[in-house]
């Protein structure tokens, strides 16, 4: 509601016009110009409303006098008025989700202090899960850790754009995905986007659970796999600081150590680069080899490097070469020896 007569609000409501200054300054864009007197017969207000309306607007920077004839108005463009005044209001919605976010966090915090019940919380539905999942990333100060399984049951990577926001807040993103989760299509595209984002990735054959845990203070993971549960929704646990989360964190750090880091090259280009004197692999080659020895087939390293199938068994066999082992296993040893993974 505003101060023209309790009329509900419209459409430039959150840039700070009101109903009928929205009104006149609409049928002032499209006069282009007008006199009070134009403004008044339209709108049927009095010339003095009309007036006042006119002036108004000239204040928020909508409308100006013409030099020619002060009983003139005429439009300016909204944007270079109103454009500061809804970034502005932007930013304070962003910032007063964040305020409630942090608040929700705390809430259930101290619940769990007062209350070891609380230690446990149960999330059903997918939805109720996506919106936890983003809860748990927009009040993350510090790391989010993450077991990413094939068969995502809530949010796929593509959705989870608020990563993204954390990893430009600072917030330190270490993850281990599965190795049949990059089959599915468009994968390993947003994996690569992540890490050019800042996040560190890792792969493994399997993973136990599904897991995110939040600045260690608070875990997400699912109870019941949703194949097996028999019910229409996935459920998880919300898991507070206890033994519990303990022993998930521990678990998180051991398949770290086991899992093979994925690199992108430096310059996010994938052409052929042949060169037998050098004394070790290029930066697409690292990548190469962090996704062969993660287990990934040869058409889908294709896939990702832009290359044939062909292409990418030259390099290997390239690689193997300057490694001085012939076979796979063997130059994914000689790899991890010699640092190029």
């Amino acid at each position: 509601m505003d101060d023209d007569g309790g009329q509900p609000e419209t459409a430039l409501a959150p840039a700070g016009l009101g109903p009928l200054d929205e009104q006149a300054y609409r049928l002032l864009v499209q006069l282009a110009r007008a006199h009070p007197a134009d403004l008044a017969e339209r709108m049927a207000v009095t010339r003095e409303r009309a007036v006042t309306l006119l002036e108004a607007l000239r204040l928020k920077g909508l409308a100006a006098i013409e030099h020619d004839d002060e009983q003139t108005y005429r439009a300016l463009p909204p944007e270079v008025a109103l454009g500061p005044t809804l970034l502005h209001r932007q930013a304070s919605i962003e910032a007063a989700r964040q305020a409630v976010a942090q608040l929700a966090e705390m809430y259930r915090t101290n619940a769990r202090r007062h209350d070891s019940s609380q230690l446990v919380e149960v999330v059903a539905g997918g939805h109720a899960l996506r919106e936890r999942i983003r809860l748990l990333q927009d009040t993350a100060r510090t790391e989010m850790l993450w077991f990413c399984k094939a068969n995502p049951v809530a949010m796929s990577s593509a959705e989870n754009t608020e990563e993204f926001s954390a990893l430009d807040r600072g917030v330190r993103y270490r993850v281990i995905y599965e190795r049949a989760l990059l089959d599915e299509p468009g994968m390993l595209d947003s994996v690569a986007e992540g890490i050019r984002r800042g996040e560190e990735a890792r792969m493994l054959p399997q993973l136990p659970v599904r897991l995110a845990v939040a600045d260690g203070s608070t875990a997400l993971c699912p109870l019941v796999p949703f194949i097996e549960s028999g019910r229409d929704e996935p459920t998880a646990a919300v898991i507070g600081r206890s033994q519990l989360l303990d022993a998930l964190m521990a678990l998180f750090e051991s398949y770290w150590d086991r899992a093979t880091p994925v690199r992108l090259s430096a310059d996010g280009t994938t052409g052929e680069r042949a060169d037998p004197a050098r004394v070790g692999p290029d930066e697409d080659e690292r990548y190469l080899l962090s996704l062969l020895v993660a287990g990934v087939p040869d058409k889908s390293i294709a896939s990702q490097l832009c290359v044939s199938r062909r292409t990418v068994q030259r390099r290997v066999e390239r690689l193997m070469a300057l490694a001085d082992v012939d076979t796979r296993p063997g130059l994914a040893y000689q790899a991890a020896r010699r640092g190029w993974i």
